[in-house]
Formats: C-alpha cells, structure tokens, sequence
C-alpha cells in the first residue's frame, strides 16, 4: 500500500548540498536527498554494513568538494548520480534509489514503502 509523505520544497536544498530525512518518524535519517544537477535520493544506509548511516553529522553526506557520497563509517565514496561505490570496501556495491514525487509547485514526496527493509 502506498504511502505518500511529504519531504520538503525542493527550492530549500541547494544546489550541491544534501539534507537528510526522516518520513517514517523512526527517530533517525532513513534517506537523504543530494542536489547537483538534479535531485538524487537514497536510502541512508551504507551498503558495505547494512543499516549503518551514511552522515557523521545531520546532513554531512557529501565529500568537501560536494562530488561524491561518503560513508563516514567505511570512508566509502560514491557517485551522486548512479549511487554505485568507486571507492573503499564496498566496490561493486551501490545505495539503494529511492524515488522522488515532484509536484508541479516543487514540493517534494515520497513512498515510505520504498524505507522498508527486508530480512
């Protein structure tokens, strides 16, 4: 069953910047949004140990420049665009996509179903 939450305008990410979010209200980022040359989300969660989060900080997933993902855990980095790892243990690897729901005034949402995990 889908459930549609709303995330934000997309106006108040910046442009190469991210910003984690928490649409379940488990407590914690279950996914994050990066804004370069588009909008990408993903699950926050580091592929290399399942569940580990991808911040060291709220909103710490990109690396200085803003180029790349970064697991603060593993030091993992990934491509903004495709999600796949291109650096550290976890090569061959990528963050799982979750899809964006843009409405035409720019607000941003999301199906919660696609936070779930699976055993």
């Amino acid at each position: 069953m889908q459930e549609v939450i709303r995330l934000c305008h997309s106006g108040e990410i910046a442009e190469g910047s991210a910003r984690g979010f928490d649409p379940k209200g488990s407590g914690r980022d279950t996914m994050f949004v990066v804004r370069r040359d588009g909008l990408h989300a993903w699950r926050n969660a580091c592929p290399h140990w399942t569940g580990t989060s991808m911040a060291w900080r709220k909103d710490a997933y990109l690396n200085a420049d803003g180029s790349r993902i970064v697991c603060a855990a593993h030091g993992a980095q990934f491509d903004i665009w495709s999600g796949a790892c291109i650096l550290g243990p976890c090569i061959g690897e990528s963050l799982v996509r979750v899809t964006l729901i843009e409405s035409e005034e720019g607000t941003l949402s999301v199906d919660i179903s696609q936070l779930e995990t699976s055993t």
